[in-house]
């Protein structure tokens, strides 16, 4: 009897502690804090590149006149520090067009990140907090993003800071909806990636793919289930921005 009473507390602390550990945010309460934008290039700038007819990525906001992206969005985009370009911003169905340029590019790492001033400012903006603090590894986050031009969310855990050349200091995740771990794919570049909380702590850049040839086609695939798919910006680069915010 006394074995039974010991398992039986012990199966009660257990449960107490699950019951305890804090639930994770539901990204799609933060469904307006991110949003799609698009760049259509004109037509001298279309003749220079055949059959590219513009560049496409994720913002967040900072405010309702700051929003952040992967710097090799604004650098595809052409945009620049002085000039006001016409962007097409996207907020599920709510579609508005502004102009924007970059106040900041940071970071020092393979990626940057770029903070876009808006001319005009968003309507229904939500804006994110920053977390300052390094990931933990295995830390449960999630992301939203608009890969093909559609709200995407995503489910994962920090896995490590990069070391080889490539990465080195950017945050490595595993990132999947269901099955598909290619959900912050092309369009996905800049989404904000947060903690349990909500804050943002880092910023996707780019995703691990393979490309298998076959006779009728090439197909890419991610990275094995437990190891890194995605690539992201540790936010810790915006640091200076924010404080001097």
């Amino acid at each position: 009897m006394r074995g039974l009473s010991i398992c039986v507390m012990m199966l009660f602390l257990l449960c107490g502690h699950a019951r305890a550990e804090p639930a994770c945010i539901d990204p799609t309460t933060l469904a307006h804090s991110t949003v799609s934008i698009t760049r259509y290039f004109n037509d001298q700038e279309r003749t220079a590149e055949p059959g590219v007819f513009g560049i496409r990525g994720t913002a967040w906001f900072l405010s309702p006149t700051l929003i952040v992206t992967a710097g090799h969005v604004a650098e595809s985009m052409r945009l620049s520090g002085q000039d006001w370009t016409q962007l097409e911003i996207l907020d599920g169905e709510d579609k508005q067009s502004t102009s924007a340029r970059i106040v900041q590019l940071a970071g020092s790492y393979s990626e940057t990140l770029a903070v876009l001033e808006l001319r005009t400012a968003f309507s229904h903006a939500q804006d994110l907090r920053i977390r300052t603090e390094p990931l933990v590894p295995e830390e449960h986050v999630v992301s939203l993003a608009y890969p093909a031009n559609r709200l995407r969310f995503a489910d994962g855990r920090f896995v490590q800071y990069g070391h080889d050349d490539r990465v080195a200091g950017m945050a490595l995740l595993e990132m999947y909806d269901g099955n598909d771990r290619l959900v912050l794919d092309h369009g996905a570049s800049g989404a904000p990636v947060v903690d349990c909380k909500g804050r943002v702590v880092a910023a996707v850049s780019s995703v691990f793919t393979t490309t298998m040839e076959f006779p009728s086609r090439a197909i890419r695939v991610s990275t094995a289930w437990g190891t890194p798919n995605v690539v992201s910006v540790p936010i810790q680069v915006l640091r200076d921005f924010v404080s001097a915010e």
